[in-house]
C-alpha cells in the first residue's frame, strides 16, 4: 500500500530531527572535548583558570535547575565555585528542609557545603509577585565578593529565564554594581541568558541555535553530566511536582547554558 501525503511528511519529519538529534550530539561531544577553550570567549576566556566564582541565586534549586551546566562547566576549567542563595524558599514554609536540599545538590555539583551561604532576611521573601530592593541586595552580594575574594559573579539576566521576580531583582542588584563601579578591580559578572518558550524546551536540540549566537561563554553538559545535574535537581525533593520531572527531560537549561558579561 503507497504511502499518502501524511505518511511521507512524517516520515520526513522524522528523517529531519533524527540528523538535527545527529548533528546535536557532535556539537555536544565537540565543546566537551574542547573543555573551557570551547565553551569560554574573549573577555571571559581570559579569566578561564584558577577564577573564584560566586553564583548568585534567588532559591534553593535554582542553582540545579537552571545553572548546572555553568557550575560544571567552570568545574572542568579549573574554578572554585561558591554560592550565595538569597533567601531559603520559605515561600510555603519550607525554608528549613530547602536549606538542606540546596546543600545536598550543592554537593552533587562540587561545592561544599562550606561554600554555600543563604540569606534569610524578611525584606527578601520568597515571593515571585516581590522585587526585592536593589541596596539592600546589592549590599549583601558585595559583602560576599569581598569578603571571598570574588573574581567572577554568575546570575540571571534581565528576563529571569522564568520572570520570577526575585530573580530579576538579583541582576538588578549586579547591574548596579557594575555600572556604579561598585565591585573590586577585575571582577566580571556573567549573565544567564533567558531564551523564548520553543528553544527553553527543545533540550538539546538548542545546542544547534546557541552554538550560532553571540555570547561570551557557553557550556554544554556530556551525557554523563546532563545525569549529574539531574541527580543534584532531584536532591530537591519537596519541589519535584510533575511538571519539574517534565522540566528536567525537555529543558534546555539542564544541558546548556549561554551567558554574557555585563
Amino acid at each position: 500500500m503507497a504511502a499518502g501525503p501524511w505518511g511521507w511528511g512524517l516520515a520526513a519529519l522524522a528523517l529531519l530531527l533524527a540528523l538535527l538529534l545527529s548533528g546535536a550530539r557532535r556539537l555536544r561531544r565537540r565543546y566537551a572535548a574542547g573543555g573551557a577553550r570551547a565553551s569560554l570567549r574573549g573577555r571571559a576566556a581570559a579569566r578561564a583558570d584558577g577564577v573564584r566564582v560566586l553564583l548568585v541565586t534567588a532559591h534553593p534549586d535554582d542553582e540545579a535547575m537552571f545553572f548546572a551546566p555553568t557550575v560544571l562547566g567552570l568545574g572542568r576549567a579549573g574554578a572554585r565555585a561558591a554560592v550565595l542563595c538569597c533567601s531559603p524558599g520559605n515561600y510555603y514554609n519550607q525554608g528549613e528542609i530547602r536549606k538542606k536540599e540546596l546543600e545536598q545538590s550543592c554537593f552533587l555539583l562540587g561545592i561544599p557545603a562550606s561554600d554555600v551561604t543563604v540569606v534569610d532576611h524578611r525584606d527578601l521573601p520568597d515571593n515571585p509577585a516581590v522585587e526585592w530592593d536593589t541596596q539592600l541586595l546589592a549590599a549583601f552580594v558585595l559583602k560576599h565578593i569581598e569578603a571571598n575574594n570574588i573574581n567572577l559573579v554568575v546570575t540571571f539576566d534581565a528576563g529571569g529565564v522564568s520572570g520570577h521576580a526575585n530573580h530579576i531583582s538579583l541582576y538588578t542588584a549586579l547591574r548596579y554594581l557594575h555600572s556604579e563601579r561598585k565591585l573590586p578591580e577585575g571582577c566580571r559578572v556573567l549573565v544567564l541568558e533567558s531564551v523564548n518558550l520553543f528553544r527553553k524546551y527543545i533540550s538539546l536540540l538548542d545546542v544547534l541555535v546557541s552554538c550560532l549566537l553571540p555570547r561570551d561563554a557557553l557550556f554544554i553538559l556530556t551525557e554523563e553530566e546532563t545525569e549529574q545535574a539531574r541527580r543534584a535537581m532531584r536532591c530537591h525533593r519537596s519541589q519535584l511536582l510533575w511538571f519539574r520531572h517534565i522540566y528536567m527531560l525537555f529543558s534546555r537549561y539542564m544541558v546548556i547554558n549561554s551567558l554574557r558579561l555585563l
